[in-house]
């Protein structure tokens, strides 16, 4: 049989996972990628690793590689292939372009447009017929990858990922994916445990993602079985006897497999989800197998009759509104319950936060690094006995701050202090000469200018000078005393240079990794201060949150919004303490909606109306954003706005969502929804802060997007480029 190279994706740091399944599988030269691994095989080994990976999101088949250094290269080298091997011309049709760093083309619909030409224009040409486009579910999906100046063209054989097992209700997003639940378990030793009979328990199941993928290894049951649609069942190379006959020894194996299903249960506190659950359950034909049922993680226990085994779980990771010292009570809580009642198992769960898993007092092997999404996370693993127990006595941030603060007054923290308060100097001579001339009062100083002092620094001008000082989280490489050390220096030179009291600048830390870091709870302190901005007048809080009220490399764009805003009705997303709509409101906008989630942020925008005498149709909406969208457009006479600013969360999973929202992920669905409330001639400026962000122009193809990021970020963000992204998105 014909021998292919093959590639199938995965993401990050599964690799590892992924390659040892294909070579499970009789894949030959296998050899790991980055998020991928590349190997040979005949059409057999495609379509088991298609209906049996765990782990992969999708398998291509490479057709070409050829050089591009402009439009019609590609165009050429896409032409070149015979088509009519691949297709019959009434068939459908789509196409994925990704590139990277090529100068020749880097707009993605626009590559996508040129693949998709070349196979349309070949077959016309040779049967004066054309194929169909299809995004959905095409005969054939072709995938063209262009690093520099070299193309991949592929056949996409899995149609679309493979982690869509078939089994979940399509409208109810899950905090975890398949696949990714699935190394967890396999990270976790969970198929030798299944086979020696060991119990899997999911204490907060959530939507049953953990307890369906523990199913179907410990089953012996296809991941790939349930899906009616896979890539090559369109192509005209597939060899539907060869599918079938994988088809029916899949059965036969789930079949006996069940037969022998070890003990699988889950509990969650809500009813909703278990219902949820539940019902993905009964969809894997799977009812009376897994046992799901309402119970609150206080009364998580095994029953006597469950073999001991593995408890497994992807528990809340403390970026919530607000409920960091919640989330880590819950996990002091949690390890507790594990000590007193479940000695002698094992336990797997993923967390974002290391300090969260150290307050379960119980040590861990080595941490395995995983990706939730854009989220880095790392996978625990404990075996639950004794002699691993621990009293966790973790140093609270607040508790460190006061610390560096003590530091700091004390005579020469850091001999190499005054390096960084001359770097600080040079930069308030330039800085404060030009926020002078523009009428700046809040602008951002000092930022990890010198890496030994990785800090940001913030000045910000009201009653008083106030400073709001940011430690980006030390490197673990970084000796933690020394580390300290040189934040008391910076601390100690920060009043010296600008002459003001040390009681006026406050410290937060910023942790890597925490995209609702702005909603930390830190203090109750309860002071608040009014600074300007624009002719706007904002109250600020520089001790109770790790941001302040106010981003300040945003400016620039609220700066936009109000000089756009005159005669408009303006439409603020994600909204927090509402300084985007005040702009709006004090340019002219004739009305106004601005929805945020949190109580707490909208009382706060209340405030900063009332600090700007806004009245009048300026509406705040407590509500899910992505709820709200939705509700809104399926609306008979839906709103229009003239004008929308949306700035979501780069993730977020808060307790008051029903899904975790990933800004790559799901930002096309997000951008088509608000974009769907523009008005005619209607402008939708997007922003995000996550630095890897890639817009999927493809996907939204029927919007004009234009990058405008560059002219967003002012002469005190620009030593960093990639502070944000932001676009200017008209229908």
């Amino acid at each position: 049989m014909t021998q292919y190279q093959l590639f199938a994706t995965t993401p990050k740091a599964m690799e590892g996972i992924l390659a040892s399944e294909i070579e499970a599988l009789g894949g030959q030269n296998v050899q790991q990628k980055m998020a991928g691994v590349a190997f040979r095989g005949d059409l057999a080994l495609a379509y088991r690793v298609c209906l049996w990976s765990r782990t992969a999101n999708r398998v291509f088949l490479p057709l070409s590689s050829f050089e591009v250094k402009s439009q019609q290269d590609l165009y050429d080298g896409v032409k070149r292939i015979n088509w009519f091997e691949h297709m019959k011309p009434d068939d459908s049709l789509a196409v994925s372009f990704s590139a990277k760093n090529s100068p020749a083309i880097n707009n993605t619909h626009f590559g996508a447009q040129k693949v998709k030409d070349a196979i349309v224009d070949q077959m016309r040409a040779k049967f004066n017929k054309r194929p169909n486009v299809d995004t959905e579910r095409p005969s054939l999906r072709v995938n063209v990858y262009l690093h520099n100046e070299t193309a991949q063209l592929s056949l996409d054989l899995s149609g679309e990922s493979l982690h869509k097992r078939g089994y979940r209700d399509v409208s109810i997003a899950a905090p975890i994916k398949e696949n990714l639940a699935a190394a967890i378990l396999l990270r976790a030793g969970w198929p030798k445990i299944a086979a020696q009979g060991g119990s899997l328990l999911d204490p907060m199941c959530g939507s049953g993602t953990m307890l369906l993928e523990g199913a179907m290894i410990a089953a012996d049951y296809a991941p790939g079985l349930l899906r009616d649609y896979f890539g090559f069942l369109g192509w005209k190379k597939h060899d539907s006897a060869l599918w079938q006959s994988l088809l029916d020894d899949a059965h036969r194996r789930r079949d006996a497999g069940l037969a022998k299903l070890p003990v699988i249960v889950g509990f969650d506190q809500d009813r909703r989800t278990v219902a949820t659950a539940l019902q993905h359950v009964e969809n894997a034909g799977l009812s009376g197998k897994i046992h799901i049922e309402k119970r609150d993680i206080d009364d998580a226990s095994a029953a006597e009759s469950w073999s001991k085994g593995l408890i497994a779980c992807n528990p809340p990771y403390g970026e919530r509104l607000g409920d960091e010292e919640q989330t880590a009570a819950l996990y002091r809580r949690f390890g507790e319950i594990l000590k007193q009642r479940f000695a002698g198992w094992q336990a797997a769960m993923i967390i974002s936060n290391p300090e969260l898993g150290f307050r379960l007092g119980i040590r861990s092997q080595k941490p395995i690094t995983l990706f939730n999404g854009a989220l880095e996370c790392k996978l625990l693993r404990f075996n639950i006995e004794e002699k691993a127990f621990f009293e966790p006595k973790a140093k609270s941030q607040q508790e460190r701050v006061e610390q560096i603060s003590r530091k700091a007054q004390a005579e020469q923290p850091d001999p190499q202090a005054e390096m960084f308060g001359n770097r600080l100097r040079k930069n308030l001579k330039k800085l404060s000469k030009w926020a002078k001339q523009n009428d700046v009062h809040c602008y951002r100083l000092y930022d990890a200018d010198l890496p030994e002092y990785a800090v940001a620094v913030d000045i910000y001008h009201g009653d008083r000078t106030w400073v709001n000082v940011q430690e980006y989280e030390s490197p673990k490489t970084i000796d933690p005393a020394k580390a300290n050390q040189r934040l008391a220096g910076a601390m100690a030179e920060i009043p010296k240079v600008l002459q003001i009291p040390a009681d006026q600048v406050f410290l937060k830390i910023r942790r890597k990794q925490k995209s609702t870091d702005q909603y930390e709870k830190l203090g109750e302190q309860g002071h608040f201060h009014v600074v300007e901005e624009g002719g706007c007048k904002f109250w600020v809080n520089f001790e109770d949150y790790l941001d302040t009220g106010l981003f300040l490399d945003h400016r620039p764009i609220r700066q936009a919004i109000q000089q756009q805003a005159k005669g408009k009705r303006f439409l603020n997303l994600f909204a927090y303490t509402g300084s985007a709509t005040v702009h709006a409101a004090k340019g002219g906008a004739v009305s106004s909606v601005t929805v945020d989630m949190s109580n707490t942020y909208l009382d706060w925008a209340k405030r900063n109306f009332d600090l700007n005498g806004i009245r009048g149709d300026h509406k705040l909406v407590r509500a899910n954003c992505l709820k709200w969208l939705v509700e809104q457009s399926a609306l008979k006479q839906k709103p229009q706005f003239d004008l929308i600013f949306l700035d979501p969360p780069t993730f977020s999973n808060s307790k008051k969502m029903d899904e975790t929202f990933d800004v790559q992920n799901d930002h096309v669905t997000l951008l088509k929804n608000a974009a769907a409330l523009l008005a005619p001639e209607g402008v939708l400026y997007f922003s995000t802060n996550f630095r890897r962000f890639k817009m999927d122009s493809a996907a939204l193809a029927g919007l004009n997007i234009e990058d405008i990021s560059s002219s967003t970020i002012a002469e005190d963000f620009a030593r960093d480029q990639k502070i944000h992204y932001c676009w200017r998105i008209t229908r």
